[in-house]
């Protein structure tokens, strides 16, 4: 029986980072707002924009306006301003070959699809998991266990590989083994207090799991 390895997306197999920089600067700018420096943006990625918002100061109340404003913006420029990080291809594709692929993300699944199939690599996964999708967003297990229901495959080899410790959480809380990357937003201290395995890429991390 195959493995089933998830991915997240965001300091991943992508890095979107100017694109969520700017669209920030648009929600902000939308309300009259100083835009918060580029350092304490970058701290909150990984989790849904309304969290990230209410971090940065926005009041819960209103916080709705902002996400809305920053999404009008990014789906305009997330295509072009989104790149695939290095061997990120080689990584999916090498999966391919001996798992069954899915991708756990709190990004919006319909832009995640739409960046996924603009970069060619959206029908390698079987399945994928986007804020929207489902009541809590990691660190909480719901992801994970949303896509594995949605799995045809009933393997017990269960990897998720990402770059924030909001994804080892969420796959110690789902049970299934993870792989930590340093290719985005997590350092390797933060990684390795909360799993035991880190890597520097996401091919390397599918090496590993696939060895």
């Amino acid at each position: 029986m195959k493995k089933i390895i998830l991915f997240d997306l965001d300091g991943t197999l992508i890095d979107s980072t100017e694109a969520i920089l700017e669209s920030f600067g648009v929600a902000f700018k939308s309300f009259e707002k100083d835009i918060p420096h580029e350092s304490l943006i970058k701290a909150e990625i990984g989790h849904p924009l309304d969290v990230m918002f209410v971090t940065l100061g926005v009041d819960e109340t209103i916080v709705a306006d902002y996400v809305h404003a920053y999404k009008m913006h990014y789906r305009e420029i997330s295509c072009a301003k989104t790149v695939l990080l290095d061997e990120a291809r080689e990584a999916v594709e090498l999966a391919s070959k001996h798992a069954t692929l899915g991708v756990v993300t709190t990004k919006t699944a319909k832009y995640s699809i739409e960046l996924l199939e603009h970069m060619g690599l959206m029908s390698y996964f079987e399945v994928l998991i986007g804020r929207e999708d489902v009541q809590n967003p990691k660190p909480h297990p719901e992801p994970i266990e949303k896509a594995l229901a949605q799995l045809s495959n009933e393997s017990k080899d269960i990897w998720m590989i990402g770059d924030t410790e909001m994804d080892m959480f969420a796959a110690k809380a789902a049970k299934v083994a993870s792989v930590g990357v340093t290719c985005g937003y997590g350092t390797v201290e933060s990684l390795a207090l909360c799993t035991d395995n880190v890597c520097d890429t996401a091919l390397r991390a599918v090496e590993f799991i696939v060895k």
